[in-house]
């Protein structure tokens, strides 16, 4: 019996090795890149996959999106002004092969890519651009990343630039600026109402022009308004136009 289990037993380890090595299972979200004798001979998955020994190797890539963090970089915008920004890149693979053949390694290739392309991009700006269209640069590095990223087999779906780290003497003269445009506003919309209120004033004295007793009118309206007031004392101006209405007979007698 012994001399049985001694026989059977080694059968039985290379069998198990065998089918270990034979047998891999791939999930949803796995492929396989199959090499035979070192020679590309496909991508499998998902699923059971079954290899030749010492024959065939293969090697699992991961098709799920990957969130790389891009670091800070130091960046000189357009018009001279240091900034420190970092984003974060989404990317996936699309093409197992090519990520596997083509780059050694296309995580920490894509890494270095966005970092370049990061300084890139944002060193032709300004920086209120870099604050006012982050969706312009978003998009124009992401068109970048991808058009670069296409013969490693990788699809960068979206890029975001996270923060724009601005040292403090920047901020206190961004703040002037956004302090002193504010007043320039204020100044402009009071001179724009002092100009309607202008042309209205015009128009009323032009219409009053037409008909000398619309201006008498004017006048008693504005003396009955003041006289609700109850103030004992009243200055109002004595139109003279009114005093020689009152004094026309008695002087055209005299005269």
């Amino acid at each position: 019996m012994w001399t049985d289990l001694a026989f059977y037993l080694p059968i039985l380890v290379i069998v198990v090795a065998f089918l270990a090595s034979a047998i891999k299972i791939l999930r949803e979200y796995e492929r396989g890149v199959v090499f035979t004798l070192g020679r590309f001979t496909g991508v499998k998955g998902p699923g059971l996959i079954i290899l030749v020994p010492l024959v065939q190797q293969m090697v699992r890539t991961d098709l799920r999106t990957v969130v790389l963090d891009v670091p800070s970089q130091d960046v000189i915008s357009r018009d001279n002004v240091s900034v420190k920004v970092n984003a974060v890149i989404y990317f996936r693979i699309v093409d197992p092969d090519k990520a596997i053949i083509q780059v050694a390694d296309f995580l920490q290739a894509t890494g270095q890519l966005a970092q370049t392309t990061l300084r890139s991009v944002l060193g032709k700006h300004d920086l209120d651009e870099m604050l006012a269209e982050r969706d312009k640069l978003n998009d124009d590095i992401q068109e970048i990343l991808d058009a670069q990223t296409d013969a490693w087999g990788i699809k960068v779906a979206n890029v975001e630039i996270k923060h724009v780290d601005i040292n403090e003497s920047m901020v206190r003269m961004i703040a002037r600026q956004a302090e002193a445009e504010r007043e320039r506003r204020a100044k402009v919309i009071h001179a724009e109402g002092e100009q309607q209120a202008a042309e209205k004033l015009l128009e009323a004295a032009r219409t009053l022009s037409l008909q000398p007793e619309a201006m008498q009118l004017r006048y008693l309206g504005t003396l009955s308004s003041i006289s609700s007031q109850h103030s004992s004392t009243i200055v109002f101006p004595f139109p003279i136009d009114i005093g020689r209405f009152f004094a026309g007979p008695d002087r055209k007698a005299a005269e």
